[in-house]
């Protein structure tokens, strides 16, 4: 006998119960995102490796050491997208759907970054995605984080996340701001780890995200860039708090947030959480202005957020309410019991879309089949046998509570099961 292949090591199967509750998640995101006017984009895994190089930066943890990069056999260097965005703006810049447009659009889909997996992080990952374009002013900045919290209520998590935002000012901003910090730094080199001396020349700001527990002082008496903003950014950025805070969207200005990607300008957040482990946050985005031109199109603002759904999963798992449609299994016992009953089941679930009716499939005496209906967590058995077919009706058994069993005429058992799915819970 061979041995057991498994998985790939950071990649999750996802099974039948799992499964069901992301349905449930996605839906839900889906739902509110279209209720905003957003549109789903789908664009795929595939990628040249220079639309992530261009688009994410050379000097950049993700293009530098956690891509999935191949050469196909025509010597094409290809890539699993490692996030959405890049993917996004190329495939508005291919279709002519970006230039002098206003586009608001949604993404699912899996994605690969080849790191260290942890609790809720994975080499395979899924992210839903908003981006919007052709929108400059702090208002866009307003609706999709409104649009976030929308989520978290619809979800039942809102008391598990806090919002933090900051704002990487405009590309004079960055300028002055990067040298106040390569200074900063310097002056602190002893303190500095490999990474941190790596990035000082290349983009200084990205320190300020470092993860390394020992740079969280030196990180912390860092100079700020809101104390760099003027003008046309600082008035942005105080636009959006006013906003949000007549939304009674509650936040919190963290000046060492700059979010890891280069494309980024102006309004940056996060949602975090502490349920998850030190890897906290659960959505996170903000404005990339330049993008679009610097792939190829005509310069176009834009806006745009991500988050894990196996980090999502996790924190609203037991906020969970009833998301499975009742189960009702048809337990036929005889030839002409089977060919009736699958042609009442076909009837079934045309009249009640809401239900999940099983078939027993295979025989078998009653007692069997009613252990099948168990294993499937039926709440209802119908059982139809000969003596019901000479009655016109179907006995119905309660699988979950202590209910007698009841006889149900056929014509009216599409009545009792909508007033049952009624109370169901």
């Amino acid at each position: 006998m061979g041995k057991n292949i498994q998985a790939i090591r950071g990649m999750k199967d996802i099974l039948p119960k799992e499964a069901e509750f992301w349905h449930y998640l996605e839906s839900t995101l889906f739902d509110v995102a279209k209720s905003y006017g957003y549109s789903e984009i789908r664009f795929p895994i595939l990628e040249s490796t220079e639309l992530f190089s261009r688009a994410i930066g050379e000097v950049t943890d993700i293009v530098e050491k956690e891509m999935y990069t191949f050469l196909d056999r025509n010597g094409d260097s290809l890539t699993l997208r490692p996030e959405g965005t890049a993917s996004c703006v190329r495939a508005g810049i291919e279709h002519g759907l970006l230039f002098n447009q206003i586009q608001r659009f949604f993404y699912f889909g899996p994605m690969f970054r080849h790191e260290r997996p942890q609790k809720g992080r994975y080499r395979q990952f899924h992210q839903f995605g908003v981006e919007a374009f052709g929108l400059s002013g702090p208002d866009i900045d307003a609706e999709v984080l409104a649009m976030s919290a929308q989520f978290w209520q619809r979800l039942g998590i809102a008391d598990k996340v806090s919002l933090e935002i900051n704002t990487l000012g405009d590309a004079k901003t960055r300028d002055k701001y990067r040298e106040l910090l390569r200074d900063y730094f310097r002056a602190n080199l002893a303190q500095l780890d490999q990474d941190s001396l790596h990035r000082l020349e290349f983009n200084p700001l990205r320190i300020l995200d470092s993860k390394n527990p020992a740079l969280a002082a030196l990180i912390k008496g860092a100079p700020k860039i809101i104390d760099c903003l003027d003008g046309e950014p600082k008035a942005h950025f105080l636009e959006l708090c006013d906003i949000l805070d007549n939304l009674k969207i509650k936040y919190q200005v963290n000046p060492c947030l700059v979010r890891g990607l280069d494309y980024y300008c102006l309004t940056v957040f996060e949602w975090v959480t502490s349920e998850l482990g030190a890897q906290g946050a659960v959505c996170a985005g903000g404005h990339y202005d330049g993008l679009v031109a610097e792939l190829g199109g005509k310069s176009t603002p834009a806006i745009g957020f991500a988050m894990g759904i196996e980090r999502l999963a996790e924190l609203a798992q037991s906020k969970a309410t009833a998301l499975t449609k009742p189960k009702i299994y048809l337990a036929l016992l005889g030839k002409n019991a089977t060919k009736f009953g699958f042609a009442l089941a076909e009837n079934l679930r045309s009249d009640l879309p809401n239900f999940c009716f099983i078939t027993n499939c295979g025989g078998g005496a009653l007692s069997a089949q009613l252990k099948r209906a168990d294993k499937s967590e039926a709440v209802l058995a119908i059982i139809i046998g000969d003596s019901e077919l000479a009655k016109n009706q179907a006995t119905v058994k309660y699988m979950r509570k202590g209910v007698s069993d009841t006889q149900v005429n056929f014509a009216e058992l599409v009545t009792y099961l909508k007033n049952f799915g009624a109370n169901y819970a």
